[in-house]
């Protein structure tokens, strides 16, 4: 990878020489694409000295949670919800909603995504936490600024060879009719599955496929991936710094703030990273943030130094 990052870099020093030697500008703007592209090799070179750990090559579940406030936290729910999947799009992420909860009058109660990609938990646990918004509401007729709050919780696609024991007299399973937001396609017909796990009180949910017993073995893959994700937290110090995020959805527990009134800045209250351009960064230009953790230390070191691909 390292050799890799050099060959820009090689190139642009030949293009050097060439304008040197005929004492014109003409390759200026190629020399600049080659430095650029090589300043982006050498980044993912950094990356990939972060993203090490055991499951950092892994495919991630996504859940985002309105906190309390009713539409307000709903609609902020339905942004972050946005912003991950353009996010997820730019990086060539492959994303599924596995389950969609309609919030009362606008937005989204809560948000099951499954992201596939190499990288993809590596990246996106950086975004486990309680994100924070304040703007002028507009579902406020006296035109208010309003707080909302939302937290979103990030884990890893375990694989099936880890044996994570799920007894059938700890699960309770309802079948429920599917239902979306405004225009989805969903199916009609009682095929939805909830499963709770009566031990841990972890609830899952599925209604994205036709049958039922699709949705209950793609909800079965999630709870098993959550309480791989308890069972490793108990040994694994990444794990327990994700855990420790997961605070209440309330004021003074957020990991970023996105302010669009009176101004505009979203900034990362871990890393100090901050980004005057909300509305871009409410877009999806989020990796300006994922880096900023990445590298700040406050991600678990991994023991393994090699250079992974990209």
């Amino acid at each position: 990878m390292y050799r890799k990052a050099l060959v820009p870099l090689d190139d642009a020093e030949v293009y050097l020489e060439l304008s040197r030697e005929e004492g014109t500008g003409e390759h200026e703007a190629e020399i600049e694409r080659l430095l650029a592209e090589a300043e982006e090799k050498f980044d993912e070179v950094e990356m990939a000295l972060v993203l090490s750990g055991d499951n950092d090559r892994s495919n991630a579940y996504m859940t985002i949670n309105a906190g309390a406030g009713g539409t307000e936290s709903q609609d902020w729910a339905e942004m972050l919800l946005r912003m991950y999947l353009r996010y997820c799009d730019e990086r060539g992420f492959k994303t599924e909603i596995m389950d969609y909860q309609a919030g009362d009058e606008a937005g989204a109660k809560n948000v099951t995504l499954s992201i596939e990609g190499q990288y993809a938990y590596g990246f996106l646990k950086a975004e486990s936490g309680i994100h924070r918004l304040v703007r002028i509401s507009p579902f406020d007729a006296a035109h208010r600024r309003h707080t909302s709050f939302a937290s979103v919780f990030v884990y890893p696609d375990v694989d099936d060879s880890i044996e994570v024991a799920i007894e059938e007299k700890d699960l309770r399973i309802d079948v429920y009719r599917a239902s979306g937001a405004g225009g989805q396609k969903v199916n009609k017909t009682s095929s939805a599955v909830r499963i709770t796990h009566l031990p841990t009180g972890i609830v899952v949910q599925c209604q994205n496929e036709r049958s039922q017993y699709k949705n209950k073995d793609v909800a079965m893959k999630v709870l098993r991936a959550r309480l791989y994700d308890i069972e490793k937290d108990k040994l694994d110090d990444e794990k327990k710094a994700i855990e420790s995020s997961k605070m209440r959805i309330d004021f003074g527990s957020q990991i970023r703030s996105y302010v669009l009134a009176p101004y505009r800045l979203v900034k990362d209250h871990r890393t100090g990273h901050e980004v005057g351009n909300a509305t871009a960064v409410l877009d999806g230009a989020i990796h300006g943030f994922i880096k900023a953790y990445l590298l700040s230390g406050k991600n678990p070191k991994p023991a393994n130094t090699d250079l992974p691909d990209l």
